[in-house]
């Protein structure tokens, strides 16, 4: 049985622009809940830094996490959202369980 798969992602846009993240957020996250697989999909602001951000995703499975990264709506997402990053978004990949 797979284990579920861990993601922390850093996400920084262009200055003034974290509001344009956080809309095209509200549009994309009920289609990614949706998908099968998806334990947690949730977007943080930076308390100090409106325009950086982390987002939480917790995936079922390896299958899971690669069907959602081929899925239109976020090929769609990614390609729209190099209007306001400032780079692009640096992908942390986690163990499965806490190593303490």
């Amino acid at each position: 049985m797979s284990q579920p798969i861990q993601l922390i992602i850093l996400i920084t846009t262009l200055p003034g622009r974290g509001a344009e993240q956080i809309t095209a957020f509200e549009h994309l996250a009920p289609l990614v809940r949706a998908e099968d697989g998806c334990l947690q999909y949730d977007l943080h602001q930076v308390a100090d830094d409106p325009d950086r951000f982390v987002l939480i995703e917790r995936w079922g499975s390896p299958e899971a996490l690669a069907a959602h990264d081929a899925a239109p709506h976020m090929t769609a997402a990614d390609a729209a959202n190099t209007a306001f990053r400032a780079k692009p978004a640096e992908v942390i990949r986690l163990v499965a369980d806490p190593v303490a």
